[in-house]
Protein backbone atom coordinates (compact mmCIF):
# COMPACT_ATOMS: atom_id res chain seq x y z
CA UNK A 1 0.00 0.00 0.00
CA UNK A 2 1.23 3.48 -0.84
CA UNK A 3 2.41 5.46 2.19
CA UNK A 4 0.08 8.30 1.18
CA UNK A 5 -2.81 6.10 2.34
CA UNK A 6 -1.57 5.92 5.94
CA UNK A 7 -4.31 6.51 8.49
CA UNK A 8 -3.96 9.43 10.94
CA UNK A 9 -3.47 7.97 14.47
CA UNK A 10 -5.55 10.67 16.17
CA UNK A 11 -8.46 9.90 13.85
CA UNK A 12 -8.26 6.18 14.57
CA UNK A 13 -8.13 6.68 18.35
CA UNK A 14 -11.08 9.07 18.33
CA UNK A 15 -13.20 6.86 16.08
CA UNK A 16 -12.49 3.79 18.19
CA UNK A 17 -13.17 5.54 21.51
CA UNK A 18 -16.59 6.67 20.27
CA UNK A 19 -17.44 3.26 18.84
CA UNK A 20 -16.52 1.37 22.02
CA UNK A 21 -18.34 3.85 24.26
CA UNK A 22 -21.43 3.53 22.07
CA UNK A 23 -21.37 -0.28 22.16
CA UNK A 24 -20.14 -1.12 25.65
CA UNK A 25 -21.61 1.76 27.63
CA UNK A 26 -21.47 0.94 31.34
CA UNK A 27 -20.19 -2.58 30.66
CA UNK A 28 -20.62 -5.67 28.48
CA UNK A 29 -23.09 -7.68 30.53
CA UNK A 30 -23.02 -10.68 28.19
CA UNK A 31 -19.24 -10.96 28.00
CA UNK A 32 -19.19 -11.11 31.80
CA UNK A 33 -20.66 -14.61 31.49
CA UNK A 34 -17.44 -15.83 29.88
CA UNK A 35 -14.39 -16.89 31.89
CA UNK A 36 -11.80 -14.12 31.86
CA UNK A 37 -9.17 -16.49 30.51
CA UNK A 38 -6.75 -16.56 27.61
CA UNK A 39 -8.31 -17.57 24.30
CA UNK A 40 -7.76 -17.36 20.56
CA UNK A 41 -9.91 -16.12 17.70
CA UNK A 42 -9.74 -15.67 13.96
CA UNK A 43 -11.05 -13.08 11.50
CA UNK A 44 -12.72 -14.59 8.42
CA UNK A 45 -13.58 -12.79 5.17
CA UNK A 46 -16.59 -14.46 3.54
CA UNK A 47 -16.45 -12.75 0.14
CA UNK A 48 -13.93 -11.35 -2.34
CA UNK A 49 -12.69 -8.02 -1.02
CA UNK A 50 -9.95 -5.43 -0.72
CA UNK A 51 -8.78 -5.50 2.90
CA UNK A 52 -9.06 -2.17 4.68
CA UNK A 53 -9.38 -1.02 8.28
CA UNK A 54 -6.57 -2.81 10.07
CA UNK A 55 -5.58 0.23 12.19
CA UNK A 56 -9.16 0.57 13.50
CA UNK A 57 -9.51 -3.19 14.09
CA UNK A 58 -6.24 -3.32 16.02
CA UNK A 59 -7.09 -0.24 18.07
CA UNK A 60 -10.48 -1.67 19.12
CA UNK A 61 -8.89 -4.81 20.51
CA UNK A 62 -5.89 -3.11 22.09
CA UNK A 63 -8.14 -0.59 23.84
CA UNK A 64 -9.75 -3.45 25.78
CA UNK A 65 -6.71 -5.73 26.06
CA UNK A 66 -3.35 -3.98 25.62
CA UNK A 67 -1.62 -7.37 25.69
CA UNK A 68 -3.63 -8.88 22.83
CA UNK A 69 -1.52 -10.33 20.03
CA UNK A 70 -2.88 -9.88 16.50
CA UNK A 71 -1.24 -11.86 13.71
CA UNK A 72 -2.24 -10.52 10.31
CA UNK A 73 -1.98 -12.86 7.37
CA UNK A 74 -2.72 -10.14 4.81
CA UNK A 75 -1.60 -6.56 4.27
CA UNK A 76 -3.80 -3.48 4.13
CA UNK A 77 -4.97 -3.10 0.53
CA UNK A 78 -4.56 -6.79 -0.37
CA UNK A 79 -7.22 -8.35 -2.59
CA UNK A 80 -8.44 -11.58 -1.03
CA UNK A 81 -10.88 -14.29 -2.14
CA UNK A 82 -13.87 -15.45 -0.13
CA UNK A 83 -12.92 -17.80 2.70
CA UNK A 84 -9.63 -16.08 3.56
CA UNK A 85 -8.58 -16.00 7.20
CA UNK A 86 -7.31 -12.44 7.53
CA UNK A 87 -5.88 -12.60 11.05
CA UNK A 88 -5.64 -14.63 14.24
CA UNK A 89 -5.80 -13.13 17.73
CA UNK A 90 -4.56 -14.23 21.15
CA UNK A 91 -5.97 -12.45 24.16
CA UNK A 92 -8.51 -12.44 27.00
CA UNK A 93 -11.81 -14.03 25.99
CA UNK A 94 -14.00 -11.26 27.39
CA UNK A 95 -12.03 -8.54 25.68
CA UNK A 96 -12.05 -10.40 22.35
CA UNK A 97 -15.84 -10.67 22.47
CA UNK A 98 -16.42 -7.12 23.69
CA UNK A 99 -14.29 -5.63 20.90
CA UNK A 100 -15.76 -7.91 18.24
CA UNK A 101 -18.63 -5.80 16.89
CA UNK A 102 -16.86 -2.43 16.86
CA UNK A 103 -13.77 -3.92 15.20
CA UNK A 104 -15.88 -5.70 12.57
CA UNK A 105 -17.97 -2.60 11.91
CA UNK A 106 -14.85 -0.67 10.97
CA UNK A 107 -13.36 -3.48 8.88
CA UNK A 108 -16.55 -4.31 6.97
CA UNK A 109 -17.32 -0.66 6.21
CA UNK A 110 -13.83 0.41 5.20
CA UNK A 111 -13.20 -2.77 3.22
CA UNK A 112 -16.46 -2.08 1.38
CA UNK A 113 -15.32 1.41 0.41
CA UNK A 114 -11.88 0.17 -0.66
CA UNK A 115 -13.39 -2.73 -2.63
CA UNK A 116 -15.84 -0.48 -4.47
CA UNK A 117 -13.13 2.06 -5.20
CA UNK A 118 -10.81 -0.62 -6.58
CA UNK A 119 -13.55 -1.79 -8.96
CA UNK A 120 -13.93 1.74 -10.37
CA UNK A 121 -10.17 2.19 -10.59
CA UNK A 122 -9.88 -1.09 -12.48
CA UNK A 123 -12.61 0.01 -14.90
CA UNK A 124 -10.70 3.12 -16.02
CA UNK A 125 -7.25 1.56 -16.01
CA UNK A 126 -5.19 2.63 -19.02
CA UNK A 127 -7.24 5.76 -19.77
CA UNK A 128 -5.39 8.30 -17.61
CA UNK A 129 -8.56 9.18 -15.67
CA UNK A 130 -8.42 9.05 -11.89
CA UNK A 131 -11.25 8.22 -9.50
CA UNK A 132 -12.19 10.86 -6.91
CA UNK A 133 -14.37 10.57 -3.82
CA UNK A 134 -16.83 13.23 -2.55
CA UNK A 135 -18.15 14.58 0.75
CA UNK A 136 -21.04 12.06 0.67
CA UNK A 137 -19.65 10.10 3.60
CA UNK A 138 -20.99 8.46 6.76
CA UNK A 139 -21.18 11.24 9.41
CA UNK A 140 -18.20 11.05 11.73
CA UNK A 141 -16.27 8.64 9.51
CA UNK A 142 -15.16 10.93 6.70
CA UNK A 143 -11.43 10.65 7.37
CA UNK A 144 -11.74 6.86 7.70
CA UNK A 145 -13.69 6.49 4.46
CA UNK A 146 -11.37 8.81 2.55
CA UNK A 147 -8.47 6.70 3.81
CA UNK A 148 -10.29 3.63 2.46
CA UNK A 149 -10.66 5.33 -0.93
CA UNK A 150 -6.89 5.79 -1.04
CA UNK A 151 -6.34 2.15 -0.07
CA UNK A 152 -8.57 1.18 -2.98
CA UNK A 153 -6.48 3.23 -5.40
CA UNK A 154 -8.67 6.33 -5.59
CA UNK A 155 -7.85 9.97 -4.94
CA UNK A 156 -9.35 12.26 -2.31
CA UNK A 157 -11.34 15.32 -3.34
CA UNK A 158 -11.51 18.14 -0.79
CA UNK A 159 -11.93 16.87 2.74
CA UNK A 160 -14.54 19.45 3.72
CA UNK A 161 -15.74 22.98 3.17
CA UNK A 162 -12.52 24.45 4.51
CA UNK A 163 -9.64 23.11 2.39
CA UNK A 164 -10.65 24.10 -1.14
CA UNK A 165 -12.92 26.65 -2.82
CA UNK A 166 -15.50 25.11 -5.13
CA UNK A 167 -17.53 27.54 -7.21
CA UNK A 168 -20.91 26.21 -8.31
CA UNK A 169 -24.04 27.63 -9.92
CA UNK A 170 -25.16 29.61 -6.86
CA UNK A 171 -21.77 31.29 -6.45
CA UNK A 172 -21.63 32.24 -10.14
CA UNK A 173 -25.19 33.56 -9.98
CA UNK A 174 -24.41 35.68 -6.93
CA UNK A 175 -21.20 37.07 -8.44
CA UNK A 176 -22.72 37.69 -11.88
CA UNK A 177 -20.26 35.62 -13.93
CA UNK A 178 -17.60 32.93 -13.80
CA UNK A 179 -14.90 35.59 -14.06
CA UNK A 180 -16.30 37.65 -11.18
CA UNK A 181 -16.71 34.56 -9.00
CA UNK A 182 -13.15 33.39 -9.65
CA UNK A 183 -11.71 36.81 -8.89
CA UNK A 184 -13.70 37.07 -5.66
CA UNK A 185 -12.53 33.61 -4.57
CA UNK A 186 -8.91 34.44 -5.26
CA UNK A 187 -9.20 37.70 -3.36
CA UNK A 188 -10.67 36.05 -0.25
CA UNK A 189 -8.90 32.65 -0.29
CA UNK A 190 -5.70 33.08 -2.25
CA UNK A 191 -3.92 30.11 -0.69
CA UNK A 192 -6.57 27.48 -1.34
CA UNK A 193 -7.14 25.28 -4.40
CA UNK A 194 -9.88 26.62 -6.65
CA UNK A 195 -12.35 24.32 -8.45
CA UNK A 196 -14.92 25.78 -10.82
CA UNK A 197 -18.08 24.06 -12.05
CA UNK A 198 -19.25 25.04 -15.54
CA UNK A 199 -22.48 24.20 -17.33
CA UNK A 200 -21.73 25.35 -20.89
CA UNK A 201 -18.80 25.49 -23.28
CA UNK A 202 -18.91 29.29 -23.04
CA UNK A 203 -18.45 29.08 -19.27
CA UNK A 204 -15.63 26.60 -19.82
CA UNK A 205 -13.83 29.06 -22.08
CA UNK A 206 -14.28 31.77 -19.46
CA UNK A 207 -12.89 29.59 -16.67
CA UNK A 208 -9.93 28.54 -18.81
CA UNK A 209 -9.17 32.16 -19.62
CA UNK A 210 -9.38 33.28 -15.99
CA UNK A 211 -7.54 30.22 -14.62
CA UNK A 212 -8.17 27.83 -11.73
CA UNK A 213 -6.91 24.49 -10.40
CA UNK A 214 -9.60 22.23 -11.83
CA UNK A 215 -12.79 22.57 -13.86
CA UNK A 216 -15.85 20.44 -13.23
CA UNK A 217 -17.91 19.92 -16.38
CA UNK A 218 -21.39 19.25 -15.12
CA UNK A 219 -24.04 17.32 -17.08
CA UNK A 220 -22.21 17.55 -20.42
CA UNK A 221 -23.39 15.03 -22.99
CA UNK A 222 -20.65 12.93 -24.67
CA UNK A 223 -20.22 15.29 -27.64
CA UNK A 224 -19.93 18.34 -25.36
CA UNK A 225 -17.56 16.46 -23.08
CA UNK A 226 -15.22 15.57 -25.94
CA UNK A 227 -15.32 19.15 -27.19
CA UNK A 228 -14.51 20.38 -23.68
CA UNK A 229 -11.47 18.08 -23.57
CA UNK A 230 -10.34 19.38 -26.97
CA UNK A 231 -10.73 23.02 -25.92
CA UNK A 232 -8.98 22.52 -22.57
CA UNK A 233 -6.06 20.66 -24.16
CA UNK A 234 -5.26 23.70 -26.30
CA UNK A 235 -4.79 25.98 -23.27
CA UNK A 236 -1.47 26.33 -21.44
CA UNK A 237 -0.98 25.70 -18.59
CA UNK A 238 -3.36 22.76 -18.86
CA UNK A 239 -6.22 22.79 -16.36
CA UNK A 240 -7.54 19.32 -15.44
CA UNK A 241 -11.17 18.46 -16.15
CA UNK A 242 -13.43 16.58 -13.75
CA UNK A 243 -16.75 14.84 -14.44
CA UNK A 244 -19.37 14.29 -11.76
CA UNK A 245 -22.94 13.04 -11.81
CA UNK A 246 -24.56 10.31 -13.88
CA UNK A 247 -21.56 8.04 -13.43
CA UNK A 248 -21.93 4.29 -12.95
CA UNK A 249 -20.24 1.18 -14.26
CA UNK A 250 -22.20 1.38 -17.52
CA UNK A 251 -21.03 4.92 -18.33
CA UNK A 252 -17.66 5.07 -16.56
CA UNK A 253 -15.33 3.69 -19.23
CA UNK A 254 -16.78 5.87 -21.99
CA UNK A 255 -16.40 8.99 -19.86
CA UNK A 256 -12.79 8.09 -19.07
CA UNK A 257 -11.98 7.38 -22.72
CA UNK A 258 -13.20 10.86 -23.67
CA UNK A 259 -9.99 12.14 -22.06
CA UNK A 260 -11.10 13.73 -18.77
CA UNK A 261 -8.64 13.75 -15.89
CA UNK A 262 -10.88 12.99 -12.91
CA UNK A 263 -14.24 11.31 -12.32
CA UNK A 264 -15.85 11.92 -8.92
CA UNK A 265 -18.24 9.28 -7.59
CA UNK A 266 -20.34 9.73 -4.46
CA UNK A 267 -21.20 6.04 -4.42
CA UNK A 268 -17.70 5.11 -3.25
CA UNK A 269 -18.63 6.22 0.25
CA UNK A 270 -22.40 6.73 0.11
CA UNK A 271 -23.66 3.40 -1.27
CA UNK A 272 -21.81 1.21 1.19
CA UNK A 273 -22.65 -2.51 1.28
CA UNK A 274 -20.61 -3.99 4.10
CA UNK A 275 -18.16 -6.78 3.34
CA UNK A 276 -19.20 -10.00 5.08
CA UNK A 277 -16.70 -10.68 7.88
CA UNK A 278 -16.85 -12.66 11.09
CA UNK A 279 -14.70 -13.02 14.21
CA UNK A 280 -14.90 -16.43 15.83
CA UNK A 281 -13.39 -17.76 19.03
CA UNK A 282 -11.21 -20.83 18.58
CA UNK A 283 -8.52 -21.85 16.11
CA UNK A 284 -9.00 -21.12 12.40
CA UNK A 285 -10.23 -23.96 10.18
CA UNK A 286 -7.61 -26.13 8.58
Amino acid sequence: MNSSALSPPDTVEGDVARALAEDIGSGDVTASLLPDAADIAYLLCKEDAVVCGRPWFDACHRALDPQVRIHWRVAEGDRVPAGTVLATLEGRARALVSAERASLNFMQTLSATATTTAAYVDAVRGTGARILDTRKTIPGLRAAQKYAVRVGGGVNHRHGLFDAVMLKENHVRAAGSITAAIRAARSMHAGLPLIVEVETLAQLAEALHEGCDRILIDDFDPAMRREAVRIAAAVTPRIPLEVSGGVDMTTLRGIAEDGVDFISIGGLTKHVRAIDLSLKLGPPPG
